[in-house]
């Protein structure tokens, strides 16, 4: 027996069943990166305000140093002593004895100073030949502070062709003499403390030698240069 029930025709092809349109999904902009750009912008944040702050702090240091001038501070030489001055040019051993005294002046109305370092060198001829580092103190405003320094001992020095002028100095009794400072200082605003300033003193002396109780001139005080 023949099934004479028509199929229903086709249009060439067959495409299976219908596929269902993809769904929706929501984007949220800026969110593909999970929490990292949030972590960007919070640490970006963190770096401005510390360069602003650095910035501020700066202003505030000049506005400070312009309006109170903390370089008003002056530094004297009063009073030098050399008993002994003696070079051996056959082992180029300098031995010296020298006492120096040493006035700061701070003469600012508001202005305290903290001295953190204060180290001494002692040069003949741009060659060092004694050091000494005093203890750090506090120095108060509208002051003068005295320091003494006692330089006593024998070093190597290497004076090649200045050995000439060594020998003149040493005819006409006085010897030129340098010291200088090298300094870490704060100054003080009522509670407020600057950061650390390096300033170097230079002194440029005249020490006249002092041998058996008589002295060949007399030291005139002198005033030390300052260099920020």
């Amino acid at each position: 027996m023949v099934d004479n029930t028509k199929q229903p025709q086709l249009n060439g092809a067959y495409y299976g069943p219908s596929i269902p349109p993809p769904s929706k999904t929501s984007h949220r902009p800026g969110r593909s990166h999970g929490g990292c750009g949030c972590c960007g912008c919070l640490f970006a944040l963190i770096f401005k305000i510390l360069i602003t702050l650095i910035f501020i702090a700066g202003i505030v240091v000049l506005v400070f140093w312009l309006v109170f001038r903390p370089n008003k501070v002056k530094f004297h030489v009063t009073d030098a002593t050399l008993t002994q001055f003696d070079l051996n040019t056959t082992t180029n051993t300098l031995y010296y004895d020298l006492s120096l005294n040493l006035t700061i002046r701070n003469p600012n109305k508001h202005i305290g100073i903290y001295y953190d370092r204060l180290d001494a060198r002692v040069y003949y001829e741009d060659q060092r030949f004694a050091a000494e580092s005093l203890t750090p103190f506090y120095q108060g405003h509208k002051n003068t502070t005295e320091l003494g320094f006692v330089f006593k001992s024998h070093n190597i020095v290497s004076l090649n062709s200045e050995i000439a002028k060594y020998d003149s100095e040493k005819s006409s009794g006085s010897y030129s003499i340098d010291m200088k400072l090298y300094l870490t200082v704060r100054f003080k605003l009522r509670s407020v403390k600057t950061p650390k300033f390096k300033p170097k003193i230079e002194c440029d002396l005249k020490v006249p030698l002092a041998s058996n109780g008589s002295v060949s001139g007399s030291f005139e005080t002198v005033r030390c240069g300052i260099d920020w």
